[in-house]
């Protein structure tokens, strides 16, 4: 984990932060790197590493997705941080970018990020062909958009102050948290380009298990972490008067739910072999994180 956190780093800096990046506006790349930084998990890259070294791939030719997949989540976090959106002050321990810099900025800081996802996918090298690199551009957007993270957003925007069943917000977290979880695995096995339908289905199963299971484990610890190991204010969605499964479960039902995820998620990949072990690892790392 170490390892593959440090190596995506060192490409978001590439991409965001080094003086080869070239941007313009010092500002803007200042604002970008920031928002890039810190002391984030990577837990989007490492899946698409690990699900990249599950189907036979390498490291190296998911080098694109996993530091794309990881520039899509940062963007997103700017947005939601805005005080249009969730209006937080902190993020990742430090104050959040438009408390750091504008709330204009901000919005140009996400809007650079996720064009330059794109760009990184779409990009020629590291061995992974045209077609496989359509098909990773594709699976990106889906995620990225109205059908997947943004859609999510929205339908949690809509549910403050609402009565929400399960399911309901089992469907709102598919798409906010689990879509990009999904892509980030999905995104992993395509850099790899003899990687079969069957194997994808496999890996996509396991990653809507763990999208899920990811949620529950984050509602969890808004509820009893505290801000300083989260990173972020603790409590904020009880008192945004947001539904989460501890609201709507318990405690004891949440922790349960979580577990019973992931056990789910390690179980689609039974017909992969010990090169699929990194990827029940994080299952098993993402219900027990403390932050």
């Amino acid at each position: 984990m170490r390892a593959c956190q440090q190596r995506v780093n060192a490409r978001l800096w590439a991409a965001v932060g080094s003086p080869s990046a070239g941007y313009s506006d010092g500002t803007l790349s200042e604002a970008m790197t920031y928002a890039c930084a810190g002391s984030g998990k990577r837990i989007r890259p490492l899946l698409a590493y690990a699900s990249a070294l599950a189907v036979g791939g390498s490291i190296e030719r998911a080098d694109a997705a996993a530091t794309a997949v990881e520039l899509i989540h940062c963007y997103s976090l700017v947005h939601d941080d805005l005080p249009a959106m969730d209006d937080d002050d902190l993020r990742r321990g430090k104050p959040t970018v438009h408390k750091a810099f504008d709330e204009a900025t901000a919005i140009l800081v996400g809007d650079a990020l996720q064009a330059l996802a794109f760009e990184l996918v779409a990009a020629s090298g590291n061995g992974v062909g045209p077609e496989q690199r359509l098909g990773m551009v594709s699976c990106l957007a889906s995620a990225a958009g109205a059908q997947g993270m943004v859609g999510g957003q929205a339908l949690d925007f809509a549910a403050v102050g609402e009565q929400q069943s399960v399911e309901q917000l089992q469907q709102m977290h598919n798409l906010k948290t689990g879509a990009l979880i999904r892509a980030a695995v999905s995104l992993g096995a395509l850099s790899h380009a003899a990687t079969s339908p069957a194997q994808l289905a496999a890996l996509d199963d396991y990653a809507a298990k763990l999208g899920l299971a990811f949620q529950v484990r984050d509602d969890i610890l808004d509820e009893i972490s505290d801000t300083a190991t989260l990173g972020k204010p603790q409590g904020s969605d009880s008192s945004a008067n947001k539904p989460t499964y501890l609201s709507l479960l318990g405690l004891d039902a949440a922790r349960a739910k979580a577990e019973e995820l992931a056990a789910e998620a390690v179980e689609a990949l039974n017909d992969f072999d010990d090169r699929a072990t990194p990827l029940r690892q994080l299952a098993q790392y993402i219900v027990a994180r403390l932050h």
